[in-house]
């Protein structure tokens, strides 16, 4: 058992490293204003992520749950770097859309009876939190960090090695956000491309 609990601490710690790795040099193109973040997606997800952490944590996660905390935390600073450096404000009534029902979701694990629950609700927000990002990506792919993304794949891996208990309480989150990650890192290189051939 010690052996395994080991082993959960480095996965958990080399999610850690790799959340630092996405996050600094995003910052940075963020400062350089190379990058422009939709602020609704991660105003979206900050709030969600900080959230799902604590869900995460109340079901026996253990170190498994502090990269998503550690991440929540940092998503706060790209919100606050984004509106500071980088504003991306071509928001359309879309966008808007995401942000209530987000907004109208957040509330709703005070409701519930267990933590699953808030991770369910909390999930599906931050699934629809991409939405804002999906369209500029769309639009315009090469204001968005590919690197980022793909790295976040790879810690989501970590994150879920990391999880000193498995349930849908721990895993659902992680794993949804890697997937999301991984169809908009393929947007992006896609519309590049045809970008690159037009």
């Amino acid at each position: 058992m010690a052996v395994d609990v080991h082993h959960k601490e480095i996965f958990a710690a080399v999610a850690l490293v790799l959340t630092f790795v996405a996050f600094v040099p995003y910052f940075w193109s963020i400062w350089q204003a190379k990058t422009r973040p939709h602020v609704f997606s991660w105003l979206i997800w900050a709030a969600g992520t900080v959230i799902v952490a604590i869900a995460q944590w109340t079901d026996g996660a253990g170190v498994g749950a502090w990269p998503i905390a550690v991440s929540g935390l940092l998503t706060f600073l790209v919100v606050f770097l984004a509106l500071t450096r980088s504003p991306d404000m071509s928001v359309v009534k879309l966008d808007w859309l995401f942000l209530a029902l987000a907004l109208t979701a957040l509330p709703l694990w005070f409701f519930t009876s267990t933590a699953l629950s808030a991770v369910i609700v909390l999930t599906v927000v931050d699934l629809l939190g991409f939405g804002p990002s999906v369209r500029k990506a769309y639009q315009r792919p090469r204001e968005e960090n590919v690197a980022f993304f793909a790295i976040a794949v790879v810690r989501n891996g970590f994150v879920i090695a990391a999880l000193e208990h498995y349930s849908w309480t721990t895993v659902l989150f992680p794993a949804a956000v890697g997937g999301a990650c991984i169809m908009f890192v393929l947007l992006i290189v896609a519309r590049r491309r045809i970008e690159n051939t037009a």
